[in-house]
């Protein structure tokens, strides 16, 4: 028998890998609402199955169509009924769609409740190892650019474990990128969380980097690396810095800002070297 629930929208939290994970909690909300309102349809739909729920209502909510569902959304819950919104994998709101919808539901007075499950980033930053207590979540960085540099930059002077999302095709390149600009750190590799072949490779950046530069590795990934230490040494020296930035084409303003967000240096001491290290280029 199906459980009476209060007219809210539930955020439920699904199976990052193995299904086994899906909490009880979940399972009478996902058996009592009278929508369920996911990412992909067809991946919900598996799950759905697997809980003996194939012929639970479902729609599209995904990053292209938050907003709109929202209203939509919002009026069956004030009407009176009780929806759910699970992403694909994971915490919904977290690196997935569900922030808007919280956003909406707070602008409106919509009632909404999230509950506690799997969540990828937190797995992965216990299996590490690494100290846990002022972890920061980063997500997935900046593909490129001028926003991914900064975004480096400041990630660098953070003293607590950083969580980040990675492609498995990328995941050798950033490694190798972060420990150039960061220092050589170390770091846990957690791929295929909860699954079958699932595992957590305990490593240095430099290790990983070499080790997945032509191959990368199977799975999704989330990589957990160290924060900077304290009283630790700039990863590199501002000269050295500097020249790499100008040397991919960046001005003197602009590297800079960047060396000074990466070194923890003053912007100005920053900006006079870059000039030097220009005269010096144009004199040659």
């Amino acid at each position: 028998m199906e459980e009476k629930l209060e007219s809210k929208l539930y955020f439920c939290p699904t199976p990052i890998g193995n299904l086994g994970d899906i909490t009880l909690r979940v399972i009478r909300v996902l058996e009592g609402c009278g929508a369920v309102y996911c990412e992909d349809t067809r991946r919900t739909g598996i799950l759905l199955q697997h809980l003996g729920l194939a012929g639970k209502p479902r729609f599209s909510c995904h990053s292209h169509n938050e907003a709109q569902r929202a209203e939509e959304i919002g009026q069956r819950v004030l009407c009176g009924e009780a929806v759910a919104y699970v992403s694909d994998a994971g915490m919904p709101g977290i690196s997935d769609p569900g922030e808007r919808l919280i956003g909406h539901c707070l602008e409106k007075g919509i009632p909404f409740e999230v509950l506690p499950g799997p969540s990828a980033s937190l797995t992965a930053l216990v299996s590490s190892g690494l100290p846990a207590a002022e972890a920061v979540f980063v997500g997935f960085l900046p593909r490129a650019g001028k926003e991914r540099r900064e975004a480096i930059g400041r990630l660098a002077r953070q003293p607590g474990s950083l969580i980040l999302y990675e492609s498995p095709l990328r995941l050798g390149a950033t490694a190798a990128e972060l420990c150039a600009a960061w220092g050589d750190r170390p770091a846990a590799l957690c791929r295929e969380l909860t699954k079958v072949h699932g595992e957590v490779i305990h490593a240095s950046l430099s290790v990983l980097a070499e080790r997945y530069q032509d191959t990368p590795p199977r799975g999704e990934c989330v990589l957990v690396i160290g924060g900077r230490q304290a009283g630790a040494p700039a990863p590199a020296c501002l000269e050295e810095t500097l020249r790499g930035l100008i040397a991919r084409g960046l001005r003197a303003k602009d590297a800079a800002k960047e060396a000074s967000l990466l070194l923890d240096v003053p912007r100005n001491q920053a900006y006079k070297m870059a000039l030097e290290l220009l005269a010096q280029e144009e004199g040659r």
